[in-house]
């Protein structure tokens, strides 16, 4: 793994390297056969700029940065991994997101490629080419999605902050099954403007990162605010694992791995309780009539789709088209059937710091298992089902989580995620830093 982007920074005040230097490498690393479809456009010019003009003072003091293809940069089209969008009036001025990370010293090195409109936890794009994982040089594998690019090209060494969106998992899926860190926020921290939506209810504007302290830095530069840095030991957090769903169907190798992360973090002193939710049980009549995901994305896709329907991944479409059924009192009744089960969720969470459970219960399978093609979409779905299981519960409560890496060395990526409801977001960042720092011990 490459320097983070806090050791980068230290080491520019320090005079040891400088920014142009930086982004010379950084834009070796894009260029590897390993990102061979990680951008959808690369930027390297303009990020060369953008460095040179950086102070070495700023937080990001003109290291690289990604940003998935459903954020305007001014310009530019935002066609969001699509090819329906391809011709689409330019953005006239950046998202919020962008602009403060520019506004923070980052250089924008390209836009990354992501699922279709961000509607699948796979990473699979059959416009641009799918995205190798960047844990296995030898079998392409699954990079996770929707942020799939943004992952790869943190994990590869071309970004130090990959910015993404996550509205069921798809920066913790990528970041868990490529070996880095992604943070949900809580949604209301980052506004969306000028972010194309796949569920305004649901939609997150975060970002991935190689540590969790840069986690903390991305986040502070794109919720504009400090976060409060923990003070306690990591005995002296109430942690829980939920044994019900969370837990069920695990390969083995990730099984395994998640017992010994639990063994480690005892071992460092956290008290770990396992306990049951009961409510999620209730998650999927919640959700039986497609969800928010099927609702909010057909009702701002439904006259594209009529138009160039032919040009969307028949996935994707057929994913939008659920929510053409959805009546409006179905839509209204989840709304208020949500707002009841966040609040029995947080009931039960009350007296909890953080929740600890397998990002996702799967490794990154094979990328020729899940890729376009005849014979091949049930397996998709499968797979796409699993890799948004655990981290999906986590936006249905407005929540915040982390993913870490939790494997030992050398074995394929497994991610441990962290998490609560709304706004407790300090705090899984703060216990999130110590596991890290036990887990690397």
């Amino acid at each position: 793994m490459r320097p983070d982007l806090h050791d980068s920074r230290l080491a520019i005040l320090a005079g040891t390297t400088d920014a142009r230097t930086e982004m010379e490498h950084a834009i070796e690393f894009a260029q590897q056969p390993s990102n061979a479809h990680t951008f959808t456009r690369t930027l390297f010019d303009a990020a060369r700029r953008e460095a040179a003009a950086a102070q070495p003072s700023q937080p990001l003091a003109g290291l690289s940065f990604s940003v998935k293809d459903l954020f305007d940069v001014a310009g530019q089209a935002t066609p969001a991994g699509s090819v329906v969008l391809s011709h689409a009036p330019v953005a006239q001025a950046d998202a919020v997101a962008v602009a403060r990370l520019r506004a923070a010293g980052g250089a924008l090195i390209g836009r990354t490629n992501m699922s279709e409109f961000a509607f699948s936890g796979v990473g699979v794009n059959p416009h641009h080419g799918t995205p190798a994982n960047a844990s296995d040089a030898v079998t392409p594998r699954v990079p996770g999605g929707s942020s799939s690019g943004a992952a790869v090209s943190v994990a590869t060494g071309a970004a130090f902050i990959g910015l993404g969106s996550d509205t069921g998992g798809s920066i913790r899926i990528p970041a868990a099954l490529n070996g880095i860190v992604g943070f949900k926020s809580t949604a209301r921290w980052v506004p969306a403007t000028g972010a194309l939506p796949l569920s305004t209810t649901l939609d997150t504007v975060c970002a991935m990162t190689r540590s969790v302290r840069d986690a903390v830095l991305a986040h502070e530069v794109l919720a504009a605010r400090r976060v409060t840095p923990g003070t306690q030991a990591l005995s002296g957090y109430r942690l829980a694992v939920v044994r019900n769903l969370f837990l069920e169907a695990l390969e083995p190798a990730v099984a395994q791995t998640f017992e010994r992360t639990l063994r480690t973090l005892r071992a460092a002193g956290a008290r770990i309780e396992e306990i049951t939710l009961s409510p999620l049980a209730d998650l999927p009549s919640i959700n039986a009539t497609g969800g928010f995901s099927a609702a909010e994305s057909y009702a701002w896709h439904r006259l594209l789709l009529e138009r160039s329907g032919a040009g969307y991944d028949p996935r994707v479409a057929q994913r939008i088209l659920k929510g053409a059924d959805m009546k409006a009192h179905d839509y209204i009744d989840l709304i208020h059937a949500r707002r009841d089960w966040i609040a029995r969720m947080e009931t039960a969470l009350a007296g909890f710091d953080a929740l600890l459970s397998p990002t996702v219960p799967i490794l990154a399978p094979p990328l020729a298992d899940v890729a376009p093609g005849a014979g091949r979409d049930a397996e998709f779905f499968r797979v796409n089902g699993l890799l948004l299981r655990n981290p999906s519960v986590v936006n249905m409560l407005d929540g915040c989580a982390i993913s870490i890496p939790c494997h030992a060395e050398g074995d394929a990526p497994v991610g441990l995620m962290l998490w609560h409801a709304a706004l407790h977001d300090d705090t899984v960042l703060a216990i999130a830093a110590q596991a890290e720092r036990a887990l690397q011990q």
